[in-house]
């Protein structure tokens, strides 16, 4: 079986296609509720955290700092975070 949050990613998907039924959406909303029920998607959701590389994460957020196409709002959280994580 796929990982939950595979699963929820789909039926996210699903919902948000303007050619997928009424129908298909609503069973789609249930099985997101079913699924954030699970206590197996928070242990993936946990696990995911777990597998971060830091180096990595300060990199995404110090490229977040150079983006144009980012806010201004996005660019004072991670300079925040660098900050607390003493990256910069």
């Amino acid at each position: 079986m796929s990982l939950p949050t595979r699963q929820i990613g789909g039926h996210k998907a699903a919902i948000n296609n303007p050619r997928v039924s009424d129908e298909a959406k609503e069973h789609s909303r249930q099985a997101i509720d079913e699924l954030e029920a699970d206590p197996e998607t928070e242990a993936t959701r946990e696990g995911y955290q777990e597998d971060k590389d830091s180096v990595r994460v300060n990199a995404g957020y110090k490229a977040t700092l150079k983006n144009p196409n980012v806010s201004q709002e996005a660019k004072d959280h991670a300079h925040e975070v660098l900050e607390e994580r003493d990256a910069l």
